[in-house]
């Protein structure tokens, strides 16, 4: 052990005669231990609000969407097979989407139905819905006696329905006639209902065949309203959109999940930053605990520090004797710190501590997730500002004249 380190740790230990200065060296640590304990709870409150929108947006829908800016998209046969050759792009699925009021025996409620095609598999069909909690999708390709619809658990429990009851779909797009545009209803049988964990889709979307959802809205066989891609990359969908406008030609738009939901996520990050500043101001009121403890240390050691001057002690000596003195504090409360706050985020996940209302929040609980890069920059920034609270009392320490020091003992 170098002997700069063995003197600083020698000069933490406590003596009665250091009861003070022990105090504050205590509450030094466990101050830096709070603010690494606030700021790493703080961010993985953040993450884990951002992870788990991103993870629920998008099992529930797609990565990316492409629209022709007149309306329909016609000829989508045709359209598709232009995607064939990039690389990035995992699935397309053509379909529609459409307002319609869906009823049951009581109740009514508006909703959106969404089209959609997939091939007779069973894992091609789910992989194109969020979690079935109830029913099955086997006979979600039926269209006689009636189309089969899915559900979201949250409109289900609205209209009171459950799997195998009829519900009465009703749009506006029926014939127009003398007195206004006809309503167009159809009943459809449900045969399943799903949970994707966010409240606005559970509560307001139901899905169906492609061929009944355009019969439905007055689409033709050959017209789809958009279609989807799920990308093998989720950030890199801004570039995979420019490859699909390209393939796809003129007039047609595209939609990534990123600009659908860019004022969350940018709320999100802008919440993030704004909660590191103000929380590290915590570890930074905690490191001035560490000026007094090694200011009160130098004015108790002045005559150990005269010692070790004349002994041939450099002021490079006495600096890093309590530059480490300070370094200790800061390394000590920092790992108490990080890990209370792993053990505090494991419990309020796991134990989903924090309850929200889902029609609120879209979300039932708070979720946490501390990353390894966020428990590492809180690490990194707390022992950076304790080491920077050393330095006055460390040259305080070298500039020390031991003549004096041993002339008042």
């Amino acid at each position: 052990m170098r002997f700069e380190l063995f003197v600083a740790f020698r000069y933490l230990r406590a003596h009665r005669k250091q009861a003070v200065v022990s105090v504050v060296t205590l509450v030094s640590v466990l101050g830096v231990m709070a603010g690494v304990l606030a700021l790493n709870i703080a961010l993985a409150l953040n993450t884990g609000l951002q992870r788990e929108f991103q993870s629920r947006i998008l099992g529930a829908t797609s990565h990316l969407n492409l629209l022709r800016m007149d309306g329909a998209i016609s000829d989508f046969r045709q359209l598709l097979s232009q995607f064939d050759s990039i690389p990035e792009v995992i699935r397309v699925t053509p379909t529609v989407y459409g307002q319609a009021l869906l009823t049951s025996d009581l109740r009514q409620q508006p909703a959106f139905l969404k089209g959609v095609e997939a091939g007779p598999s069973k894992d091609s069909l789910a992989s194109l819905t969020p979690k079935l909690i109830e029913g099955s999708l086997e006979r979600f390709h039926q269209l006689d006696p009636l189309p089969a619809i899915v559900l979201g658990k949250d409109l289900a429990q609205t209209l009171g329905l459950s799997v195998g009851e009829r519900v009465r779909v009703v749009g506006v797009s029926g014939e127009l006639t003398p007195f206004g545009r006809a309503l167009r209803s159809r009943d459809f049988e449900v045969v399943a209902i799903f949970e994707s964990g966010l409240w606005e889709y559970d509560a307001n979307w139901g899905l169906a065949p492609l061929a009944a959802a355009q019969s439905f809205f007055a689409l033709g066989p050959n017209e789809i309203s958009a279609v989807e891609f799920r990308i093998s990359d989720i950030y890199a969908a801004e570039e995979v959109a420019g490859r699909i406008r390209e393939a796809a030609g003129d007039g047609f738009v595209t939609k990534t999940w990123i600009e659908l939901n860019r004022p969350l996520f940018s709320a999100l990050e802008l919440e993030k930053l704004a909660l590191f500043i103000a929380i590290s101001l915590i570890v930074l009121v905690a490191s001035l605990n560490i000026v007094s403890t090694l200011t009160l240390m130098v004015m108790e050691k002045g005559r150990d520090i005269a010692i070790i001057t004349a002994m041939g002690g450099t002021s490079r000596t006495v600096t890093m004797i309590f530059i480490l003195q300070g370094l200790i504090i800061g390394i000590a409360g920092t790992l108490l710190g990080g890990l209370l706050a792993c053990l505090a985020v494991w419990y309020f996940d796991s134990y989903q501590v924090i309850r929200l209302e889902p029609q609120v929040y879209s979300i039932p609980y708070v979720p946490f997730e501390l990353g390894v890069s966020d428990l590492i920059l809180v690490s990194g920034v707390a022992v950076l500002i304790s080491f920077l609270a050393t330095l006055y009392p460390a040259r305080a320490a070298a500039r020390l004249d031991p003549v004096k020091a041993l002339r008042y003992e």
